[in-house]
């Protein structure tokens, strides 16, 4: 049970919203007074300077991520919002102050530009992730067989693949409770990590479709097919690895002392309506790409709107008994689409340093471009991270078709490219912050029982299983 889960209901979301008004209220009178004690200050050619002090909001919410469970679980249940609302308030509100509603330049990485774009990559992350998460508790996924090793890592295997087609989220989502459910009376927080690592992450490196990186790529320029022709090779080495480290562990649990599991194998999919929702929402990933190479339309987040009516409909459509075997609740949604939203937020300092600083970092070959990619990946997140390590190997030019198809021209252009998307992907799973459905697998384990790992938890088993790979795949790959 959650920490306010207790609450009446009534008390929860009209003392909630109030209490997040006041955190929000704060961080920005904080941030105001922040402004004019230490106005901005723009370059020669009208951008803002981001001071590393304005980082130390994005530093203070991952620590009370990291920490806050440990200190008070109830706590942090029960006020991560204000925790998130206030600052990300603080750093908004300082944009604004400080460098006003718009760069003069036109072309700013920070000020109300920036907070624009955070609120609209925000808008349509929660649009996705949560989307997948509500359209997928209408669909039922019954998977039945004895579940040994090799049946678990065939799921996972399936996993990895499936990802490719509708997203590391929905493929998360849609396996995540058969799997918990196949493993009844002997599931393990160790399941549900090396889920996260294969599922949730490494396995979408093959299509725009599979991780947000590899989508803002796709955006940007780089043809769709790239990453399955050029990095089948790093996908089929760190998956195979992390599959047969799955067995093995897995092997060693043993078999479940409950009643024994049926010796047939089957697979059930019931909730004809979530299907079809799962198909729109997929669909609603061309939209904006469709609207910008067709009419040139951007900057509007049509797909993500469709995707959330998508939701809506799935949700109010859907037969509640599948609902109630799928133990569906908002609390997820609730988690995620909150917490993030400071995350989006104090990023855009870190973000914005990250550009104007990246190639004073000495990040001149794939080596660097894959081990900086990924580091910055693990605690920020792995999309707008992609994006800035492009700007940096592509150079001061704007990023389009263009641009990509003559760094790949170049002698290590294929690489620098692999590098920055493989550890874009792959680093992603090094914390829970590092891509979006991590925290939702985390949210949804945890609220059936599992006795998930903390941050600093995740992050050394992280660093214990998956990084050791991580080097190998350089070694082999990327060196």
């Amino acid at each position: 049970m959650h920490g306010d889960d207790h609450v009446n209901p009534a008390v929860r979301w009209t003392h909630g919203p109030l209490i997040w008004a006041v955190s929000a209220t704060v961080g920005a009178a904080g941030g105001w007074l922040a402004a004019a004690a230490v106005p901005g200050v723009l370059d020669d050619q009208g951008r803002a300077i981001v001071p590393l002090w304005l980082v130390a909001p994005f530093a203070a919410l991952l620590a009370s991520i990291a920490l806050m469970p440990f200190i008070s679980e109830r706590i942090w249940h029960r006020h991560f919002p204000d925790f998130s609302f206030g600052l990300g308030a603080f750093v908004a509100m300082y944009m604004l102050r400080a460098f006003g509603m718009a760069d003069p330049a036109g072309h700013g990485t920070v000020g109300g530009h920036a907070v624009m774009h955070a609120a609209i990559e925000y808008y349509s992350f929660v649009a996705l992730v949560c989307g997948l998460y509500v359209v997928s508790g209408g669909i039922l996924v019954d998977i039945k067989g004895k579940a040994t090793p090799f049946f678990n890592a065939a799921i996972l295997a399936f996993g990895a693949v499936f990802a490719n087609v509708v997203g590391t989220t929905g493929a998360s989502m849609l396996l995540l409770r058969p799997f918990m459910r196949a493993n009844e009376g002997r599931l393990r927080p160790i399941h549900i990590v090396l889920f996260i690592m294969i599922v949730s992450n490494c396995g979408g490196l093959l299509t725009p479709i599979g991780d947000p990186p590899l989508y803002l790529g796709f955006l940007k320029g780089v043809p769709f097919v790239w990453t399955t022709v050029n990095l089948w090779n790093e996908w089929l080495l760190v998956v195979g690895c992390l599959l047969a480290i799955f067995i093995a562990i897995d092997w060693r649990i043993g078999e479940s002392p409950a009643a024994a599991a049926p010796s047939s194998f089957s697979v059930r999919v019931s909730g004809a309506t979530g299907l079809v929702a799962l198909a729109l929402m997929i669909a609603g990933v061309f939209i904006d790409p469709v609207l910008k190479m067709q009419f040139g339309i951007e900057g509007i987040p049509v797909g993500a709107t469709f995707q959330l009516a998508v939701a809506g409909a799935s949700y109010w459509l859907a037969k509640r008994d599948i609902l109630e075997r799928n133990q569906f609740s908002f609390f997820p949604v609730k988690e995620v689409s909150l917490l993030f939203l400071g995350i989006f937020l104090t990023m855009i300092p870190a973000l914005g340093y990250l550009a104007a600083n990246g190639q004073k970092m000495g990040v001149d070959s794939p080596t660097a471009f894959y081990f900086y990619t990924g580091a910055l990946s693990a605690v920020l997140d792995n999309a707008p991270t992609y994006v800035n390590f492009l700007q940096i190997a592509i150079g001061p030019v704007a990023i389009d078709r263009t641009s990509i198809d003559a760094m790949l021209a170049g002698p290590s252009g294929p690489a620098t490219l692999a590098a920055i998307s493989s550890g874009a992907v792959f680093f992603g799973a090094i914390t829970y912050i590092g891509n979006g459905p991590n925290f939702m697998v985390r949210t949804i384990a945890s609220s059936a029982g599992v006795r998930m790992p903390g941050f600093f938890g995740y992050l050394l088993l992280a660093i214990a299983l998956l990084l050791p790979i991580l080097v190998v795949n350089w070694f082999v790959n990327i060196r």
